[in-house]
């Protein structure tokens, strides 16, 4: 099973009533909960772990991991409320106002974190998620425990997010010192290693620990550094509707295409061929490429590919 690890929150998403008032509905989202959704319908063997409020909208994240064939066992029911993230749309591209204050992912304690057996052979981290403590250094704990399974950080990074960046950077040290594969944008590179050629700050970026690390660049398709050299892979020609949940879905073609031919261990990892990390980026391009067509976070089933 590959563990999804980060926050599950409620998206609201700008939309227009009846009488073109402008509104906001509900919808299940949260960077690390929308892979967890995608590898779901990917067909991989998927669970998730964030604490979940019982009140309504954590009714309706529950469902959701459901409606995909996600468990969710592993993330207890707390009595604090949901995360809000209010979207607006500005040419497709999403911009996000957070409510989380004394919220289930937020104030996420020590002893809410979950008991990793055998079944877990992948941990996945990311989002907003790491930001900010108490539940930040839960999941950096977290991710110090994985022992030898196998460990990818998606750090999708939001400067308007961040308040304490010193102490952001550190932990985001500290993690990718430890994870196996890294995914990131172009943006979040440059946040991350300074201005420089993208090959250059990739590497760079390899050197404090990841076997591999993604590069996603828009249309530019995505490329993916490691010992044996580079691979590359071509966006998807479609007609973009919004960018909400694209990384998130690429993230998990990523890893279902090396579940798919059985590479997810870290012994596997270090001699991956170009061939085969090719493969494995061309299957998240591709469903990424679904996501964006349609509107909100609602990746592909296995069988819309």
């Amino acid at each position: 099973m590959i563990l999804c690890c980060g926050e599950a929150l409620i998206d609201m998403l700008p939309r227009a009533t009846g009488a073109g008032e402008a509104a906001f509905a509900p919808y299940p989202g949260g960077a690390v909960f929308n892979t967890a959704i995608a590898l779901g319908r990917l067909g991989v063997k998927t669970g998730f772990f964030c604490p979940l409020s019982d009140d309504l909208f954590g009714q309706r994240l529950r469902a959701a991991l459901d409606g995909s064939g996600v468990d969710h066992s592993l993330s207890p029911a707390v009595d604090r409320p949901c995360t809000l993230a209010f979207v607006t749309l500005t040419n497709g591209q999403a911009q996000y106002a957070f409510y989380d204050t004394g919220t289930a992912l937020r104030n996420m304690a020590l002893a809410e974190l979950p008991v990793l057996d055998d079944s877990v052979r992948a941990l996945f981290f990311g989002g907003i998620s790491l930001v900010d403590d108490p539940c930040g250094a839960g999941f950096a704990t977290l991710c110090a425990y994985a022992g030898a399974r196998v460990v990818m950080l998606d750090p999708n990074i939001r400067p308007g997010f961040i308040r304490d960046e010193a102490a952001y950077r550190a932990r985001l040290d500290t993690m990718l010192a430890r994870a196996d594969i890294v995914k990131v944008s172009d943006e979040d590179l440059r946040w991350l290693m300074g201005a420089g050629e993208i090959a250059d700050l990739a590497a760079a970026l390899r050197a404090r620990g990841p076997r591999i690390v993604v590069v996603t660049e828009g249309a530019e398709g995505a490329r993916a550094f490691f010992a044996g050299g580079m691979a590359h892979a071509a966006a998807s020609r479609v007609a973009v509707v919004d960018t909400v949940g694209a990384g998130d879905t690429f993230n998990a073609g990523f890893l279902a295409a090396l579940d798919d031919a059985g590479l997810l261990s870290r012994s596997a990892l270090e001699g991956l061929t170009e061939g085969q990390i090719t493969t494995a980026l061309k299957l998240g391009a591709q469903a990424a490429a679904v996501t964006v067509s349609r509107a909100g976070a609602n990746p592909p089933w296995r069988s819309e590919l």
